[in-house]
């Protein structure tokens, strides 16, 4: 059988088949909400609101070999600036609050976002990183 049905995954990926995963390993959506280490499940991810730890302190997963880069920080500055936006023009167009309501509910909500979005994002690119085996590509010479 072919197609994405009946694909058949790749023995150099750890993905399970189906939902069976590894004993201990969460789901990336798991790992991602609640910074796991994508290896053993320990909530040793994050050292820092949305900075990496080295290692897992429990199972000594080299976080330093996966590259998260900024690709979440520029996708959600893009998604959570346009919906506190739209959020805060519609509020003011249905109660006309003073600006000091606008600053006092807006910039702690924005940075909570940020934030919080920061770390499910980086933490979803790093337990996808693992789970896939995913490396940086490199040139085959195939006079060897």
């Amino acid at each position: 059988m072919f197609g994405a049905a009946g694909a058949r995954r790749s023995p150099r990926t750890k993905l399970p088949a189906g939902d069976k995963f590894q004993n201990g390993q969460p789901p990336v959506w798991r790992a991602a909400l609640f910074g796991l280490c994508p290896e053993c499940g320990g909530k040793t991810l994050f050292d820092g609101p949305v900075k990496f730890r080295a290692t897992c302190e429990s199972c000594g997963l080299d976080y330093g070999r996966y590259n998260v880069g900024d690709g979440p920080a520029a996708f959600l500055t893009l998604i959570i600036g346009a919906l506190l936006i739209a959020i805060a023009l519609t509020l003011d167009a249905m109660v006309r609050p003073p600006l000091w309501v606008h600053i006092i509910l807006w910039v702690p909500l924005t940075a909570a976002a940020v934030i919080y979005g920061l770390r499910v994002g980086k933490g979803a690119l790093l337990a996808s990183e693992h789970q896939r085996q995913a490396a940086e590509g490199r040139k085959v010479d195939k006079n060897d």
